[in-house]
């Protein structure tokens, strides 16, 4: 299927929060520990149709039918892009750096943690009591829904769907059988799946239609020497 240019949505590729970071506390409960994260970005939504339409349509990545037919699809251009391997987030990433001329990559886990949870530490991004009105999820709506929808459902530093939609690739080391991480849950998950603590191993060369990705990059200019936080 031929890839066009998208059209013009309210999803910007630009639209970013800032994580301020410092020392935070992350992990399951009983398995807290506390990490010092450097200051950064990440995207105030996941990548989405329209975004991963003009990756294809400008770099000529192969898109699987599916995920061609899903980007064509202007009733769907504002919804989290699904159907990506980490290698195809990793080119998005590249894409990205491209596009706004600063080098983009995906989160850590522990950035995606941090932005999810906020300073102190909650267990959704609104919270620690789960709300099924604020999030994309099986309690709710057992679809994706375009980005932007459930702003009550933000995290404390304006980052939105963080819990629900659409899984999304983190940049953490693979496991001992090459493994990779998700975080976030989707559409498909209930409450307990969608805390912001939990991380989900994920096949990297799997694309599933309820994985995809946020950007995200450092906040320091290129070239300074970081001090322990």
């Amino acid at each position: 299927m031929a890839i066009a240019p998208s059209p013009v949505t309210r999803a910007s590729l630009r639209d970013a929060v800032t994580v301020p970071g410092g020392m935070v506390t992350l992990g399951e409960p009983g398995e807290r520990r506390d990490v010092a994260l450097w200051p950064f970005a990440i995207g105030r939504h996941p990548v989405t149709n329209t975004q991963l339409r003009d990756f294809a349509w400008s770099t000529g990545h192969p898109l699987p039918p599916d995920v061609a037919a899903r980007v064509a699809a202007d009733v769907l251009a504002d919804h989290p892009a699904t159907g990506l391997t980490f290698d195809a987030a990793l080119a998005v990433c590249e894409w990205a750096s491209a596009v706004l001329a600063r080098p983009v990559r995906l989160p850590t886990g522990d950035e995606w943690e941090a932005a999810a949870r906020g300073a102190d530490g909650r267990a959704y991004p609104w919270g620690d009591v789960f709300d099924p009105a604020r999030c994309a999820c099986a309690d709710d709506t057992w679809t994706t829904t375009p980005v932007g929808v459930h702003p009550a459902g933000a995290a404390a530093c304006g980052a939105e769907d963080m819990a629900g939609n659409v899984w999304e690739w983190v940049d953490d080391p693979p496991d001992a059988d090459g493994w990779r991480r998700v975080r976030g849950g989707c559409h498909l998950d209930t409450g307990w799946g969608l805390r912001a603590s939990r991380a989900l191993p994920a096949d990297p060369l799997r694309a599933t239609t309820t994985t995809g990705l946020r950007i995200a990059w450092d906040l320091e200019a290129p070239g300074t020497t970081r001090r322990s936080p």
